[in-house]
């Protein structure tokens, strides 16, 4: 792997268009110059291949470490996008003025002989049986139901009439009940809505036990290898001292403790799979419930990256088009003792056996995943700092830990810079880089063409979104737009697997643009030699005409459809 000097890397940072011209950027110019943009919108000619190339040789050099979250990669990674935005003169939508939306995260090792649940004499299994969240404690008490746990008083939804939750252990499906999107949550925490933890919070309830959505049994075993630490950080406040301690059921364990009750497991689960709403209940009272999740966890900081470039429509510029990517990777794999056959050094005997690792190298530097969403969001801020300004404006976010379970995007949805009843689409770029020179048309999941993107969720929750996108692009590039993962019933579940998802289930529609899983996702293999820049030009410059368009329409696009049950959740 060729390795860049840090005092190359201060030389690039300072000074990014001052590099002359190798003969892979001669060709990526040639290629850049047979793209036509007559009628194409301002600043886009900004937006190059050559530029492309020298974002990503930073972003995805050694010295970053494979920007793990969090990572000392990470951060150098936050200040360049941060050094960036200032020169061009973005607005700072972080902490105390700054570009850096910070959170914190808890790493350690939960104490699996103390992190147990039980239910009448009946031992539960951690990480096969239920998930433990991080807030620590113990609690033990009856249980009680409450549907989805949103009390909503201007939709008359209640689900804890008649129920007491003081010394309970409260028992709530994920996500929002049909007939409530996150809108409807307005007014005054605890006295014109609720949701489910403030509600047991303040009612004097012992501890939360989750009934699990797809969404959570899709992720269950990365969640649970996540939640049981080994060292590992996962999103969450360890410090909370008004937090309760709260695990995710299996089906196992949600069929015990509703066993005898007039509503079984199965239906429990449907209801939160299905987002049917139906009022709480209490269980047996003979019925008691024990958890404690307790083990040694300590607070680490990162942060998202976050701008606003402010629109020029003085009613407008009140509504947003939010522009993001992630800009983490996989960092460094671990180092095996000497004989130890862990699984890192089978995985590195195969990784040498088929030629792909050399030289110890343990960096996953992480080019296309997603360094070139990185880039191409980092382009997009350039195009638009050297354009007229559009009339809405513009929210840039590059999410950290998107790798180890959506951590950033999930924080700024939730702690928005922005109301979020003010952005009205989200973009999504995650791996725009690669391309295929055939169609292998034996193989369903395939990386696309050079003149190719996958195209996902853009008609999934606004017809006109999607005719826009497709419009917009007719009149342009030309992409062609692969709809495949598009589908339900999509095995690789890509809609839930990339940072448009926390924006959609907020009731936010989104376009997810994506080259396909290639044969180096998530490998040291994931290299800038291996990029298409010509190809990201063109995505690159499609995803900024399409902003354009959002950014400059008279009226935003209309959300006409809700999103699909399988998909919704908080």
């Amino acid at each position: 792997m060729r390795r860049v000097s840090l005092f190359g890397l201060s030389v690039l940072l300072a000074c990014l268009t001052l590099q002359p011209l190798s003969h892979a950027q001669r060709k990526d110019n040639k290629a850049a110059a047979s793209v036509k943009t007559t009628g194409a919108p301002a600043g886009i000619e900004t937006i190059t291949a050559q530029q492309m190339r020298e974002i990503l040789t930073f972003i995805a050099a050694d010295e970053l470490e494979g920007r793990d979250t969090p990572s000392r990669g990470l951060n150098v990674a936050a200040k360049f996008l941060a050094f960036n935005l200032s020169r061009w003169g973005f607005k700072p939508a972080g902490d105390n003025g700054t570009f850096f939306q910070g959170f914190t995260l808890q790493r350690g090792q939960l104490d699996g002989s103390q992190t147990k649940v039980e239910l009448g004499g009946q031992s539960f299994k951690l990480g096969e049986d239920f998930i433990p969240r991080a807030v620590q404690g113990t609690a033990k008490g009856q249980l009680v139901y409450v549907s989805h746990g949103y009390l909503v008083k201007a939709k008359n939804v209640n689900p804890y009439a008649g129920l007491d939750v003081k010394d309970k252990i409260v028992v709530v499906a994920e996500g929002y009940p049909k007939g409530v999107q996150p809108g409807d949550l307005k007014g005054k925490l605890g006295e014109d809505y609720d949701t489910a933890a403030n509600y047991a919070r303040t009612h004097g309830a012992k501890g939360l036990v989750l009934v699990p959505n797809p969404t959570v049994l899709g992720r269950w075993e990365m969640l649970a290898r996540s939640a049981q630490g080994g060292g590992r950080a996962t999103l969450g406040s360890a410090q909370d001292p008004n937090g309760l301690p709260t695990v995710t059921a299996s089906a196992k364990l949600l069929t015990a403790i509703f066993q005898g009750e007039a509503t079984d497991g199965a239906a429990i689960l449907k209801q939160a799979a299905t987002n049917e709403y139906s009022p709480g209940f209490a269980l047996n009272s003979d019925k008691q419930l024990s958890l404690s999740v307790l083990g040694k966890l300590d607070a680490l900081p990162t942060q998202n990256v976050v701008a606003i470039w402010e629109g020029s429509d003085p009613i407008l510029k009140n509504e947003y088009i939010a522009v993001g990517a992630h800009y983490d990777h996989v960092g460094v794999r671990p180092k095996s003792d000497e004989g130890k056959t862990d699984g890192w050094s089978r995985y590195k005997l195969f990784l040498e056996s088929a030629g792909v690792l050399g030289n110890d190298d343990r960096l996953s530097n992480g080019a296309d995943d997603d360094g070139s969403g990185t880039t191409a969001v980092l382009a997009i801020a350039e195009a638009l700092a050297k354009a007229p300004r559009p009339k809405r404006s513009v929210l840039l976010v590059w999410h950290a830990g998107e790798e180890k379970g959506l951590w950033g995007s999930e924080y700024v949805t939730n702690n928005p810079p922005v109301p979020l009843n003010q952005i009205a689409t989200q973009l999504n770029i995650d791996m725009i880089g690669r391309s295929a020179k055939e169609v292998d048309s034996k193989k369903r999941d395939r990386v696309t063409l050079e003149d190719e993107i996958y195209v996902i969720g853009s008609k999934m929750m606004s017809s006109e979104l999607g005719a826009l996108s497709e419009a917009v692009n007719d009149s342009y590039l030309k992409l062609k737009f692969n709809y495949m993962y598009d589908e339900p019933n999509d095995p690789q579940r890509l809609f839930y697997r990339s940072d448009h998802f926390n924006y959609a289930r907020k009731g936010i529609p989104i376009i997810f643009y994506f080259d396909g899983i290639n044969e180096d996702y998530h490998k040291v293999s994931d290299q800038v030699e291996k990029i298409d820049f010509g190809k990201m030009e063109k995505v690159t410059r499609t995803v900024y005409a399409t902003l354009w368009e959002l950014a400059n329409r008279g009226a935003r696009v209309k959300v006409d459809k809700p999103l699909p049950a399988q998909y919704s959740g908080n």
